[in-house]
């Protein structure tokens, strides 16, 4: 059985990381297939929005940390050498990701772990579950974090409340994830696949091209000048005139009704 299931409805790619037993703990299948898979809806026009799950009833629970305990009769130097070559490997992830000029939104429940908070992160918006809980558990196997947690949650939480969760490494519920922005939506946790398809679909009927701009806008802010910013503004606003959704988006607003974007 696959690591991770894929389907496509109503635009929506649907991946779901499916190793249920072990909580849908990070192998290094799972990574490789996650790629590939970023990889294919990049292209694919059919697919406008990404929601990201797991399987049974949680998120993922992190590395594998079982496997990861099989290196410990390695010497020292070859643990360093292999594992900075293993964690590189997940890289490629997170900047497609980034990247995809499609929205992702990830539907969790339960844990959220260690590399399962860095994904979430990577995410675009995020809707959990009332009882999902959010840990980032690196110090409690003597490591720090990957995955890019480290860039991530002092954008979105800041410095000093970043430091109490990699340092601690403490469980924290959605609610407070809320709080801290880390999540967008808490929804009980019966509703949660209902309310994650009811979203995705709103995503996918949207303007993708707009969409995959205007994520590029904002993540790019966080790095440039305000005059680059405003720069950047404007050459996307003008190429989004180019596009059909545009023409039917001030259409339908001239014309006082719904626009019925295509994503082309």
């Amino acid at each position: 059985m696959s690591v991770l299931l894929y389907e496509v409805e109503n635009g929506v790619a649907y991946l779901t990381m499916n190793r249920p037993e072990a909580r849908n703990a990070l192998s290094t299948e799972m990574r490789d297939e996650l790629r590939q898979r970023f990889e294919q809806v990049s292209s694919d026009d059919e697919v406008r929005c990404v929601v990201l799950r797991g399987a049974g009833t949680h998120f993922m629970a992190g590395g594998d940390v079982k496997s990861f305990a099989e290196t410990a009769d390695m010497s020292p130097e070859a643990r360093r050498v292999y594992f900075t070559n293993r964690i590189h490997l997940l890289h490629p992830i997170m900047y497609l990701m980034r990247s995809l000029r499609k929205p992702i939104l990830a539907s969790v429940q339960g844990a959220a772990a260690g590399a399962g908070v860095s994904i979430a992160m990577c995410c675009d918006l995020v809707m959990a579950a009332e009882d999902a809980f959010f840990s980032l558990a690196y110090s409690g196997i003597g490591c720090s974090p990957d995955g890019s947690s480290t860039y991530q949650l002092p954008r979105i939480v800041g410095v000093k409340k970043a430091m109490e969760m990699a340092l601690l490494g403490d469980r924290f519920n959605a609610r407070e994830a809320a709080d801290m922005g880390m999540i967008n939506w808490v929804v009980p946790s019966d509703e949660l696949q209902s309310q994650t398809r009811k979203m995705a679909e709103r995503l996918a009927q949207g303007p993708t091209h707009a969409y995959g701009n205007t994520k590029r806008l904002i993540l790019q802010s966080l790095n440039t000048s305000m005059e680059t910013q405003l720069q950047a503004e404007a050459e996307s606003f003008g190429d989004c005139t180019a596009t059909d959704d545009w023409v039917e988006g001030v259409t339908a607003f001239k014309e006082k009704r719904k626009p019925h974007f295509t994503g082309k």
